[in-house]
């Protein structure tokens, strides 16, 4: 009997973890992967940032006081270094035919409110122009993927070295039962505690 309950008890934790979980398809989507010591920055080739192509990425950690809403660093669009052309910076993405995607990343405004970036994924395009100076804002969107692979890409609407600071960029695929339903994850707990009750018995 104590072997069931905990079999059953098992099921019932691999059901709310598997309806809460969650894998970002999107590779060093915080920008943590290259190590800049705190208060610093730096910029890197994009074939030295895990994960990104395309531009230079300059990556920052608390500089000038900015904190990252995700982990510790976050990035610069507009970055330093060499470029040629819009500063932009993509990721190939694995995706299946037909899945819904929900995307979302956090976006801030560095020296003025007309910084803007376009982003793209999949069918879902945008213009992100509304930037704030010193406040951060969370982007969310959705698309349904038509391939095996899905491009994500940042392209700038500013020259120069800088503007539009990104992080805790995201593309999860939606699960049947949605994190934010808790009355679907109270239920999967309540059915389980029921059942072991009358195990018990």
């Amino acid at each position: 009997m104590i072997f069931l309950k905990a079999r059953w008890t098992a099921f019932i934790a691999g059901l709310v973890l598997a309806s809460s979980a969650h894998a970002n398809l999107v590779v060093n989507g915080g920008f943590e992967d290259n190590a800049v010591a705190n208060g610093g920055w730096n910029w890197f080739p994009s074939a030295s940032v895990n994960g990104w192509e395309g531009s230079n990425v300059e990556i920052w950690h608390n500089l000038f006081g900015i904190a990252a809403p995700e982990g510790l660093q976050l990035a610069e669009i507009n970055a330093d270094g060499p470029n040629s052309g819009a500063w932009s910076i993509f990721q190939n993405l694995a995706t299946v035919a037909g899945q819904t995607y929900d995307v979302s990343f956090f976006y801030r405004a560095r020296v003025d409110n007309n910084e803007s970036f376009n982003f793209s994924v999949g069918t879902l395009n945008a213009l992100v122009n509304d930037h704030v100076v010193g406040q951060w804002s969370n982007f969310v969107g959705s698309f349904v993927a038509t391939s095996a692979w899905t491009q994500l890409r940042f392209t700038s609407n500013n020259t120069g070295t800088l503007g539009n600071l990104i992080d805790d960029v995201q593309v999860n695929a939606r699960t049947s039962v949605p994190e934010s339903n808790p009355l679907i994850l109270f239920a999967l707990g309540l059915f389980g505690l029921l059942f072991v009750r009358r195990t018990a018995k």
